[in-house]
Parts: C-alpha cells; sequence; structure tokens
C-alpha cells in the first residue's frame, strides 16, 4: 500500500465521517427510528469501506504467506492435528481494523493463521455475534479464535424477564443455561456462527475451575453446572447446524482440578491453556518461567489426548529479562511440548483486568524481544 494512497482513502473517509456528525447534531434528539438506524449503518459502511482498502492493499501479498493454510480450512480432521504449531494473536486495538495484527505480524516476520477475540455474553450490540470481525479475519486468510465469556449479569432485565435479577444471577447461573433460560441468545450466536460455513475456534467459559476470577467459577458454580452447560451450549449449536465450531475448554493451569471440569472428549476438540508471566507487577506475582506457568502441568493436560493452543502466551517486562524467557519458552515447546498445536500471543497495552494500574504485553516495540521470537518461530513456519 502506498502512503498517498492510504491518506488519501483516509481523508475522504474523514470527510464522510465529519458529514454523518454534523447531521446528526443538526438533527439532533429528533434523530430516530429509520433515520437513526440510516445514519448507523452509513457510519458501519465507512468503517467497512475503509477497511477493506486496508485489506484489499495487502490480501495479496497475505494470502500468498497463508496459501499452506488453505488445506486445514477445509479439512477439520486436520485443524485439529495440524502438522506444525498453528501462530496466532490477540491484540486490544483491533475493533476498528486488523492492522495492529499485521504489524505484530510484520515485526515477528510471520503470518498468523489464526487471530483471537474477545466476546461477553450480554444485550449490548458489541455482545452479538461479531459477524463483522470474524468475515475481516476470514477476508485476510486467518480463521478466527473467540473467547466468549459468559457474563450473565450484562443481560437486560426488561428485555429478558425469564431471567433472575442481576445482583444473583452469577450464582448458579450455569445451571440456568442448562435450564435454557438463555436459549434465544445462544441459538441467535449459533445460527451466526453457523452462516460463516469456515471453521471458528470458540473458547466457552474460560479458567472456570479459578474461584476468584471470573463469575462463572467454582465459587459461583459446581463442576458438574460447568459440564451440564457446556454440553447443553454445544447441543444448540449442533441443534442450529454450527458443526464448523472448534471447541476449546480452557481451565486455569494452576488451580487443578482438570477431570472434575472437563466435558469429555465428545465435547472438547482443544485443551486451551493461559501462559502469561507477570513478573513482579504485582505482590501476588513473581518471575515464573515458562515450565513453571505451564511444563509443570503438561502431563496432566496432556492425558485428555486433544491438541493443546496456548491461548494467551506473554511475559512483562517487569522482575526479569523477557526476551530470554521468549526465547527459552519458544525452544523448548516443539520438543518438550509436542502436544501444543497452537499458539497466539497476547498483545495488550492497556490491560487492567487484574491489577488497578494498567500494564502493557505489547512485544512490536520491543526489538530485543521481538528478535528473539522472530528467530525462534520462523523454524516453525511453513514455507
Amino acid at each position: 500500500m502506498t502512503k498517498k494512497f492510504r491518506i488519501i482513502s483516509t481523508f475522504v473517509a474523514l470527510i464522510i465521517g465529519i458529514a454523518i456528525v454534523l447531521s446528526l447534531s443538526f438533527v439532533g434528539k429528533k434523530t430516530k427510528g429509520p433515520l437513526e438506524d440510516f445514519f448507523s449503518y452509513t457510519g458501519d459502511v465507512v468503517n467497512k469501506v475503509e477497511k477493506k482498502v486496508i485489506i484489499a492493499q495487502r490480501e495479496v501479498k497475505r494470502s500468498d504467506k497463508l496459501k499452506w493454510f488453505e488445506a486445514y480450512k477445509t479439512n477439520p480432521v486436520l485443524l485439529k492435528d495440524p502438522k506444525t504449531i498453528l501462530l496466532g494473536a490477540y491484540d486490544n486495538q483491533t475493533k476498528e481494523s486488523f492492522e495492529s495484527v499485521v504489524s505484530l505480524e510484520d515485526t515477528l516476520k510471520t503470518t498468523f493463521p489464526l487471530i483471537h477475540i474477545y466476546t461477553a455474553w450480554g444485550s449490548k450490540t458489541e455482545e452479538e455475534f461479531p459477524k463483522l470481525q470474524v468475515e475481516d479475519i476470514i477476508e485476510l486468510g486467518s480463521l478466527p479464535v473467540i473467547t466468549w465469556e459468559p457474563w450473565l449479569s450484562d443481560f437486560d432485565a426488561d428485555k429478558n424477564p425469564q431471567l433472575r435479577k442481576a445482583e444473583v444471577r452469577d450464582k448458579g447461573g450455569l445451571n440456568d443455561i442448562n435450564k435454557g433460560l438463555y436459549d434465544t441468545y445462544i441459538s441467535k450466536w449459533a445460527t451466526e456462527a453457523a452462516k460463516i460455513k469456515q471453521p471458528i475456534f470458540l473458547r466457552v467459559g474460560h479458567e472456570m475451575n479459578d474461584p476468584y476470577r471470573y463469575p462463572w467459577g467454582p465459587q459461583n458454580n459446581s463442576a458438574k453446572d460447568f459440564i451440564n452447560a457446556w454440553r447443553y451450549i454445544r447441543q444448540v449449536f449442533k441443534a442450529a447446524g454450527a458443526t464448523n465450531v472448534i471447541w476449546v475448554w480452557s481451565p486455569h493451569p494452576a488451580y487443578g482440578y482438570f477431570d472434575a471440569f472437563y466435558p469429555g472428549d465428545a465435547y472438547v476438540d482443544y485443551v486451551g491453556i493461559g501462559t502469561l508471566n507477570y513478573g513482579t507487577v504485582a505482590s501476588w506475582s513473581k518471575w515464573w518461567s515458562f515450565k513453571e506457568i505451564f511444563g509443570n502441568y503438561y502431563k496432566d493436560l496432556a492425558k485428555f489426548k486433544k491438541p493443546i493452543i496456548l491461548t494467551e502466551f506473554g511475559c512483562l517486562d517487569v522482575g526479569g529479562n523477557r526476551s530470554q524467557w521468549f526465547a527459552d519458552a519458544l525452544t523448548d515447546i516443539p520438543t518438550k511440548y509436542p502436544a501444543v498445536k497452537a499458539l497466539m500471543f497476547f498483545h495488550y497495552n492497556d490491560d487492567k483486568t487484574t491489577t488497578q494500574q494498567s500494564i502493557n504485553w505489547y512485544i512490536r516495540d520491543d526489538r530485543k524481544t521481538s528478535k528473539a521470537i522472530a528467530d525462534k518461530i520462523k523454524t516453525w513456519t511453513p514455507k
């Protein structure tokens, strides 16, 4: 893409956007119903056009690099047992465009067959099936990995009178899923997923064995409730024809009880594990090696005989040598942990989910770390 072309296309999109904003300001509170829908649609079109322009300029080059992946996208059996480690990433700057992911690829001198996004359950627009993001990922030649978080308190009580009050909804919430109280929402997701026709990795209710982090954990639900809800959700997807979904069961490695929370071989396609080294950023953390975070639990996870995907792979630059951490981890994975079939970098520059301060997982601007990673993964990447 030429710099001049990008500037012109962005300028045109900006002018259209300003016109929309001015129109909305002029109409004011009268902008309701069909008129409001029109302006909303127009704004979506502007964003979509700009994204397509950006994608189109890189599409040929990127798709050429992912030609080897085409066979996997049409063969679920091959996708569940890849002959190489499938790389991917999550970047928190991807709501409007996946340029940040492409930029990370450029830095690491690779092309990701997987791109990771997060979506919560609820009544908000952004909690619907992420159709546009999924379509954009597929246009780029990759496949989407969606972490789907059951924040049950996010559902609008007026629109969902069958639900309990929001303040008590998490207690036994997974059992409510199994009772069918969330069928309308789940069915919509399943129907939209089925329309995609290409494989989608779906990571539902991750770290369900952690009693501190998420409301769907064991502080509110039994292991049996989780298993029943997981199986129920999968059955709803199956009934909707969403057989293109690859199901990722993702416990927290440090909290154990894997057998108690495992839905069964017939219901799980991948085991997903987060591997984040927080270093000394907080009082509860220390500089953990990759072996301590993941390796010590590998045998207990590999016994399920499912491919393993490292769903969140990252290291902070606080308390140790980050470039060496990545180099050591990436050297060990193919030889010591052969069940690992996919790995997704966690690229989040404003993470406030676990500490009161914002922490930065970005590696793109860390030349030493980026080089260490690029040097290791280049031996995995198909030519």
